[in-house]
């Protein structure tokens, strides 16, 4: 399984591509595909057929994936690279720019 420097939960800015400079909170990470969905960035509108549980059908906007490689973690409003680092016996994250735990 691959590992990732980013987590579900964590703020990111977007260092590249048609939405460079957008920010918002990680809702998912899709590991086979190297991408991550981050909320109200990169949104598409997807046409659905009406349904059971969507009998109006309609057109939907919802978000659509980014690369992993074109995200950064955030720390204090600024873009960090992100380390590990044994400490107690418990390996932890920290950001490189500030040497404090995240």
């Amino acid at each position: 399984m691959k590992k990732f420097k980013i987590k579900s939960g964590d703020t990111v800015k977007v260092l590249a591509g048609d939405h460079k400079g957008s920010e918002g909170k990680v809702l998912q990470i899709l590991r086979d595909k190297d991408r991550v969905l981050v909320e109200g960035v990169n949104m598409v509108s997807k046409h659905t057929k009406p349904s059971a549980a969507n009998p109006q059908g309609g057109i939907v906007k919802k978000e659509a994936s980014l690369h992993i490689s074109n995200l950064a973690l955030i720390e204090n409003g600024e873009a960090v690279k992100v380390g590990y680092k044994v400490e107690e016996g418990k390996k932890i994250r920290f950001s490189k720019k500030s040497d404090k735990a995240i």
